[in-house]
């Protein structure tokens, strides 16, 4: 039986903020209507500055896809134009110039590429290939022009050949076992061993993606990477069978990423409330092993402007395989909230009058009081539990899920709200699975459970590495594991940038 003072509602939409001040529900609308949120600030990116690399065929891919796509409206319309809005060209959605042609362009062998991702050693396969990348993002930073962006273009194969699980059949080369690797990693040879190796190939991450982004931070030049197949214009150009969404999503999505990563702001929520930041705390197991317990710690806070920034804690022994929980020591805690602060007072230093503390984990009162000791004084702290329950669902009638803004108040400090389901904007809904809520606790602080939940699904807003109506997670929980993956995954790492854009 339920309780008759569980209440379910649904919250409005909402609204972002573009040009003139203008707000609107969907960021298609906003910058198809007005334009960009900082289209008349002084740090607006007025053209796209953008180096590419590439092989010849992807090369030719991008520049297909920018004079037929970027530059105007593409002819190609379809069905259903509320879920997949026509794209205007770059120039008139964003009010800055798409170029015709790259500013700079690294060209890389094919076959060399193509070749040294069959090599069998994962780490040894990774790292040449990020290196190739790496040598032509060197030498567009010892040119004169200031590049906005970097664009890297993968072949499929690459792609496929390079992830944290892959399995090369037909490649060449030596396969060290998996203790052999890690031996590598911490400088140990064995006695009879005689391949010569470098211990630097075995401290970074298996993953292409994750790689590259942390060892291309000390550039200081955001990447975007692309895969060939994305460009694809139509079917029979698609490769691995992979699925892919109509051209003009593609194009929203890669038009806002470069956008936001060349320094823009495409919009801003106009519900945020001045003074107020919003801390996502992040872990990630450092070690393998079920009985491990080192993690490493990280967090993201993200202000009304939209703005992300990146703090990275420190190791310990932070995970319990007992209840599979994350929990920092109070001295940990402060440490952390203390970094991120002092960052934020370093980049923007105004003043704050609340802090909402994310996590997917339990915070204990023991890390609460750290991150207390940390908080400025007369700034409002509170620390909230943020996380999906696959064990909650709830349905309506006819053929569609619950809306999505459904909220169920579960007490004063829980409540569940679905952040993913049918969107009236879209007069459909846009997943696969029956949606699942985000169960929201206010486990320390004193906050109104409606206001929290406002607040968190405001933040559904803010995923700028695509252009959608909103994601299924806020900002402070969605990007928790890329950005947890990309710093503890290459621990060698000491050119840690503090900008959120470097990490998706």
């Amino acid at each position: 039986m339920i309780a008759m003072d569980r209440k379910v509602a649904v919250l409005s939409e909402p609204l972002v903020e573009f040009r003139y001040g203008q707000a609107v529900a969907d960021p298609h609308d906003g910058l198809s209507l007005f334009g960009p949120y900082d289209a008349d600030l002084p740090s607006k990116p007025r053209s796209m500055v953008i180096g590419l690399i590439g092989t010849d065929a992807g090369v030719q891919l991008f520049n297909e896809w920018s004079d037929k796509v970027m530059s105007g409206p593409f002819s190609f319309v379809e069905e259903n134009r509320r879920l997949w809005p026509p794209f205007p060209g770059f120039d008139a959605a964003f009010q800055s110039h798409w170029p015709s042609k790259p500013s700079g362009v690294h060209i890389l062998d094919e076959d060399n590429l193509i070749h040294q991702s069959h090599n069998r050693d994962p780490n040894l396969r990774t790292s040449n290939i990020v290196d190739m990348y790496l040598n032509g993002i060197s030498k567009f930073k010892d040119r004169d022009e200031p590049f906005n962006v970097i664009v890297c273009v993968v072949p499929d194969e690459v792609w496929k050949n390079c992830r944290m699980r892959s399995h090369v059949v037909d490649g060449w080369g030596f396969s060290p076992s998996k203790s052999i690797r890690e031996m590598r990693a911490k400088g140990q040879r064995s006695i009879v061993e005689d391949e010569d190796w470098d211990q630097a190939d075995y401290e970074y991450s298996l993953d292409f993606r994750r790689q590259i982004k942390a060892k291309c931070m000390k550039y200081d030049i955001p990447l975007q990477i692309i895969r060939e197949s994305t460009f694809a214009l139509s079917r029979l150009h698609q490769s691995f069978r992979r699925g892919l969404t109509p051209i003009s999503d593609r194009a929203w999505n890669l038009a806002t990423a470069i956008y936001y990563k060349a320094g823009g702001k495409p919009w801003k929520l106009s519900t945020a409330r001045e003074g107020v930041c919003y801390i996502g705390l992040s872990f990630k197991k450092a070690e393998s092993g079920k009985q491990s317990r080192t993690a490493c710690c990280a967090a993201q806070m993200f202000l009304d402007s939209g703005d992300g920034i990146v703090f990275m804690g420190d190791r310990g022994p932070w995970y319990s395989p007992d209840d599979h929980q994350f929990h920092l020591s109070k001295e940990a805690a402060e440490k952390l909230l203390s970094g991120v602060l002092s960052t934020y007072e370093r980049l923007e230093g105004k003043r704050l009058s609340e802090i909402f503390l994310h996590s997917r984990s339990e915070i204990s009162a023991n890390e609460f009081e750290g991150y207390s000791a940390a908080c400025p004084t007369g700034v409002k702290l509170v620390g909230i539990r943020v996380r999906p329950d696959s064990g909650l669902k709830l349905y309506r009638f006819g053929k569609m899920p619950v809306l999505r803004g459904t909220l169920w108040k579960w007490s004063e400090s829980t409540a569940f709200l679905f952040a993913h389901g049918f969107k009236w904007r879209l007069q459909t809904y846009d997943g696969f699975y029956v949606p699942k809520p985000l169960r929201i606790d206010i486990m320390h602080g004193v906050g109104d459970i409606r206001q929290v939940s406002e607040d968190i699904f405001g933040l559904t807003k803010l995923n700028y590495n695509a252009c959608k109506l909103g994601s299924s997670k806020p900002v402070t929980i969605d990007f928790s594991d890329a950005v947890g993956e990309i710093l503890v995954y290459n621990p060698p790492i000491r050119d840690r940038s503090s900008k959120f854009k470097f990490y998706v």
